[in-house]
């Protein structure tokens, strides 16, 4: 099985005209790197390993006498290195006649979440006449598609997600219509036991944001910081989860509502715009998937970005359209995004993301329409966890 990664590797890096990968890790630093290489959390590592895999030829691994054996169901050469100053003469060896090297490294640490390798690794490296590109393009194919039961895993944590956020809404209206007292601290806990009754854990606690709490996009009641939703309230939702089992993938929503028969105009405006910022990137994607054209996480960003500007509510749009989802809620893949960072990877098949614009109005309120999208392998492209087209009135 990994003879049959290495050539899908190999494959890539002739491809791309790289002579080869330097996975490089230390302790667990290089979470991207573990991941590939299979190495169970388990597995105790304090010394610094590599893996090089050429364009052509033989992969090598390079390790610890103290630690020589958790790369040994990989297929190469293995050399081990006990002083560094052999470590450092293998690697020359090793990287000699070479010219391009890719590691987890982005140039200007454009995209943090592939810029692991620090800068004296950095140095070393480049002290053997080599120069490093970024293996962040094409890393993802390895780290984050998902296999069919991580797909399916998915799916499931974003129909319970969009069945927590209905039954949040119901308890707010229940409440409500007969004068019982509900808070933000209070939905958050009963979306929580939610997650829980359905076995599914989280990253962090979902949110509940009432008014110009709604306003803030990383606001989290607390005990401490706690207000109670009134009639004429407006709410937003964020809630995330995935299964408590094995390689789950994490499915990722927002939701926004009133406590009141009707939105006023302003919501309503702000929330149509939201709504067609996220619908704009959403076709984007699929019409370039249904062309067999290439979709940058930058491009499919401003799509979204340029609704709310032309709305004249870009400055209120204050971060980016989109996230990766994997194991992890922010996963290590493509981002939509040409505002934080300017991240050029491809969305690529067998991924999933989240999408979600927003625009927030200090002291007022602000909307965030959140739901996640999977590209199947043959390029299909599917939203999950629910489509809100409209607020929810809870009166």
């Amino acid at each position: 099985m990994h003879e049959i990664t290495i050539r899908k590797v190999q494959e890539i890096l002739q491809q791309s005209h790289i002579d080869g990968w330097l996975i490089y890790d230390f302790q667990k630093r290089n979470s991207l790197a573990i991941q590939f290489l299979d190495i169970p959390p388990s597995a105790h590592l304090t010394r610094r390993m590599f893996y090089w895999i050429p364009a052509k030829g033989s992969p090598v691994k390079i390790v610890h006498v103290i630690e020589p054996h958790f790369l040994d169901k990989w297929p190469g050469e293995k050399q081990v290195y006990f002083q560094w100053q052999k470590l450092e003469e293998t690697l020359a060896k090793v990287l000699s006649g070479t010219k391009i090297v890719a590691m987890e490294y982005s140039p200007k640490c454009a995209i943090p979440y592939a810029s692991i390798i620090d800068a004296g690794m950095a140095d070393l490296i480049r002290s053997f006449g080599v120069e490093i590109v970024s293996s962040a393009g094409f890393l993802q194919y390895f780290t984050c598609v998902l296999d069919e039961e991580q797909k399916l895993s998915q799916f499931e944590a974003a129909q319970i997600l969009d069945q927590a956020a209905s039954d949040a809404w119901q308890l707010i209206s229940s409440c409500l219509k007969k004068g019982e007292k509900i808070s933000e601290y209070q939905v958050q806990q009963f979306i929580k036991s939610e997650f829980t009754s359905k076995g599914c854990i989280s990253q962090g606690d979902p949110i509940c944001a009432v008014n110009a709490h709604s306003s803030d996009p990383h606001f989290s009641p607390s005990k401490e910081n706690d207000t109670l939703i009134q009639k004429g309230d407006f709410v937003l939702i964020d809630l995330w989860c995935k299964k408590n089992t094995p390689k789950a993938i994490y499915g990722d929503i927002s939701r926004v509502a009133v406590a009141a028969r009707e939105p006023t105009a302003k919501q309503k405006e702000i929330f149509s715009i939201v709504r067609l910022a996220q619908k704009a990137a959403t076709d984007f994607i699929i019409e370039s998937f249904g062309q067999n054209k290439p979709v940058r996480g930058c491009d499919a960003d401003r799509v979204s970005r340029d609704v709310i500007e032309k709305a004249g509510y870009g400055q209120f749009f204050t971060h980016r359209t989109g996230h990766n989802i994997h194991t992890d809620d922010h996963g290590p893949g493509t981002h939509l995004d040409s505002l934080e960072t300017k991240d050029e990877r491809p969305l690529i098949a067998g991924t999933c993301f989240s999408i979600e614009p927003g625009i927030y109005l200090p002291g007022e309120f602000g909307v965030r329409l959140e739901y996640d999208v999977y590209i199947s392998p043959e390029g299909k492209v599917q939203v999950t966890g629910g489509i809100q087209e409209e607020i929810v009135t809870l009166l």
